[in-house]
């Protein structure tokens, strides 16, 4: 039977065991040696074996990266065929033209548009030999329901806001409007490889005759949303704008570079209170410092928003003047006295995970106080004063959720910044001598954007502006204690008993967009609106303090052709 068999292994180590010991002891440490090294060599072998396996997984990753890129050169080489033919072909159609074929050029039958594609992008139309147009706009009709009645288009004056004296408190209202529609277009010359020269144009058509301003948004007609040019040196890093934009105060999505501002998602064209902007005449001057580093200087039309009524200047102090007709301003409001633009000056900072800015502006405001006789022996002189304005502030945008949510925070705050922010409260007020008291104010804005999924946002925002009392004690001050508010609250009551004047705008609001269509014939976008909004007045008389607060709904359908 097998098991009184000895083991192999046995019977070997009993044989090896027995030539040891015919050999004797120097035979035995030879081949005790050999056993070592044999050992030693095998370990060896495993070593090689496993590192000859690293090296076949290692070449096979680097052969699917060189397939990868022989991919890749292919894809690269037939992009690069494509643009060679192109180029040959617009070089044909160039040589084709001149009579007798004298003077390169398109030919007589050569459209324009086919002579210089190369120069201009998707969705642009070549208007000469380096000279793009790429049209812009849409089409909208927005719904507009609130509560009270402010009697406003699509834009809402917050400022506006009636206290429950005014019979509009009590009243609703809704009406349809579709003169936000919008148009847009751009001019762009490739003067040299580095040098762009560009011109801009974006009208919509809700100026009227009577609200026609230098105030925020130079509501002339034909309303000018913007009309500017620029001098773009790429190798040099220098940006150059002139004409009318949004103020440098407005915050950027990228850099600080025009048409990439951040605007609210809004329906309502009066954005968001908090909301940091005007649209005026400016020159500006950016330079790119260093990758994600911009800094900016700009010089802006001015203009000041004097308090509304109950406010009243004496009759020797000249603080705004109607416009004059000739001159081509709205003789129905009027404009300040400023003699030196509005400075403002941006840094603009994308570390890699966001965009920052810092940024503050200067102001200047005058008044005339005219010669006064006192008595038949005595006359003051006259005399002008001058009232500096300031402000600093900062924005931060966050992609919290990279393509899925983004947060921003801006404000701003200073004295005399009230026409910065979207509830226009005033600048400034006058002191008991009459010389100029600027309004010490903040404004704030907070924002979340969700990306629902592709072609469906959903925002909300909340901001806040506020203004505090200054100047005389009186209604030549602003927010004083002794102006008359014990009607505020009374339906009917005279307005002489509501001498309110606004302390803070707050509001809170959401919506959404939501593409219907979007592909070759365009895009259709629907979109909703609702806000909540809150007017709040200094303490008057007997300690009262009128407030009341606004609801507004908005939806909107726009069609953008381009």
């Amino acid at each position: 039977m097998s098991r009184l068999n000895p083991p192999r292994t046995l019977v070997t180590a009993v044989g090896v065991a027995a030539s040891l010991a015919a050999a004797g002891p120097a035979r035995a440490q030879s081949v005790a040696e050999m056993a070592a090294r044999m050992d030693a060599m095998q370990r060896q072998m495993q070593a090689m074996q496993q590192e000859l396996a690293a090296l076949r997984r290692q070449a096979g990753t680097q052969k699917a990266a060189l397939a990868g890129e022989a991919r890749e050169r292919r894809v690269l080489s037939r992009e690069q065929a494509r643009l060679a033919a192109k180029t040959e072909h617009q070089q044909r159609v160039a040589q084709a033209g001149g009579p007798g074929g004298a003077r390169p050029g398109p030919s007589a039958h050569t459209p324009v548009i086919l002579a210089n594609d190369l120069i201009c992008n998707a969705g642009s139309y070549a208007l000469g030999p380096a000279v793009c147009f790429t049209p812009g706009g849409f089409v909208e009709l927005a719904g507009i329901a609130r509560n009270p009645n402010v009697v406003s288009d699509v834009g809402t004056d917050f400022n506006g806001i009636p206290f429950r004296n005014d019979p509009r408190s009590r009243e609703n209202e809704f009406r349809f409007s579709a003169r936000q529609s919008r148009l847009s277009g751009l001019f762009t010359a490739k003067v040299e490889p580095t040098l762009q020269i560009s011109g801009y144009y974006e009208i919509d058509f809700l100026g009227a005759a009577t609200n026609a301003n230098s105030r925020e948004s130079n509501s002339y007609n034909p309303r000018i949303r913007q009309i500017f040019a620029t001098v773009d040196s790429l190798d040099t890093g220098w940006h150059v704008l002139a004409g009318q934009a949004w103020s440098l105060i407005t915050t950027d999505l990228s850099g600080i570079t025009p048409l990439k501002e951040q605007i609210p998602l809004t329906i309502d064209v009066q954005y968001v209170p908090g909301f940091n902007w005007t649209r005026n005449p400016q020159l500006r001057v950016v330079k790119d410092v260093a990758p994600g580093l911009w800094v900016g200087l700009s010089a802006e039309s001015p203009q000041s928003v004097l308090p509304p009524s109950p406010f009243a200047a004496p009759s020797n102090v000249n603080l705004s003047n109607a416009g004059d007709p000739v001159g081509q301003l709205n003789t129905t409001t009027t404009y300040s006295n400023n003699s030196v633009p509005d400075i403002i000056g941006k840094v603009a900072l994308e570390p890699g995970f966001g965009h920052f800015e810092l940024k503050g502006l200067v102001r200047f405001f005058d008044d005339r106080l005219s010669a006064t006789n006192l008595n038949a022996a005595t006359r003051l002189p006259g005399r002008t004063d001058t009232a500096l304005g300031y402000g600093i502030g900062g924005a931060a945008t966050l992609p919290v959720i990279d393509k899925r949510l983004d947060l921003q925070v801006s404000g701003l705050v200073g004295q005399g910044i009230g026409r910065y922010g979207s509830a226009q409260l005033p600048d400034f007020a006058l002191k008991a001598d009459g010389s100029i008291a600027p309004i010490p104010a903040f404004q704030l804005l907070a924002g979340a954007v969700a990306h629902v999924q592709p072609g469906t946002d959903v925002f909300i925002y909340a901001g806040w502006e506020h203004a505090s009392r200054a100047g005389a004690l009186n209604a030549t001050g602003y927010g004083s204690p002794t102006l008359v508010v014990t009607g505020c609250d009374v339906e009917g009551a005279a307005s002489g008993t509501c001498q309110a004047e606004t302390r803070d705008i707050r509001q809170i609001t959401g919506g959404f967009w939501h593409d219907l269509y979007k592909g070759s014939f365009g895009r259709l976008v629907a979109g909703a609106q609702v806000s909540y909004t809150e007017r709040d007045a200094f303490r008057g008389t007997y300690g009262i303090a009128p407030s009341n607060h606004l609801v507004t709904g908005l939806t909107s359908l726009r069609y953008y052709p381009f």
